[in-house]
């Protein structure tokens, strides 16, 4: 079985951070990301849509899954509500408007296991018409472990411990429904 990890954006894609400029979130998304591979290492292989040298471009990614036969599509991201820090927080996913039943049941499996691995605010599964659901043809979701233009979760999102405890609440969904 053959899952691919999207750290969602990239390095180098502008406005992607938190007010104040100490996170980026292309690399909590990796970090968060990686720590999804070692957690199901031996389980599924996994495949990643970008090493971070450059912005890989959505068409691509979508495409670079597709051409794999993936699985499963996990796009990792921190959230924002506007650029200057506020009370918004929690974790929320998405699935394609028209998802099928196996990305219905690896978001909610996901999403339960991520409230639960993090105790933050469950604000449920939701649907998105983004490219990366949309454009891909396996199950897909696209996971908000946070926002960061909340302070707190900012912290929390740069802190190896909350991004390892989002790994694991991760993998946890998607191990069972495996």
């Amino acid at each position: 079985m053959c899952i691919v990890l999207d750290p969602g954006h990239g390095p180098f894609t502008a406005g992607k951070r938190s007010p104040d400029g100490r996170l980026r979130e292309y690399h909590v998304n990796a970090a968060i990301a990686k720590f999804v591979q070692q957690e199901l290492e031996g389980i599924v292989t996994c495949h990643f849509t970008t090493n971070g040298d450059r912005d890989v471009p959505l068409w691509e990614r979508s495409q670079f899954a597709n051409q794999l036969k993936a699985s499963l599509f996990v796009s990792i991201h921190a959230n924002a509500y506007g650029s200057i820090w506020n009370a918004v927080s929690g974790i929320e996913i998405y699935i394609a408007p028209r998802a099928s039943k196996k990305s219905h049941l690896v978001a909610k499996a996901v999403q339960a296991q991520l409230v639960k691995k993090t105790g933050r605010l469950d604000r449920g599964v939701k649907t998105g018409n983004f490219h990366v659901l949309t454009r891909t043809t396996m199950p897909a979701i696209l996971v908000e472990v946070g926002f960061m233009t909340n302070r707190v979760e900012c912290e929390l999102l740069l802190s190896e411990e909350y991004q390892r405890k989002c790994a694991k609440g991760i993998a946890a969904g998607i191990r069972s429904v495996l």
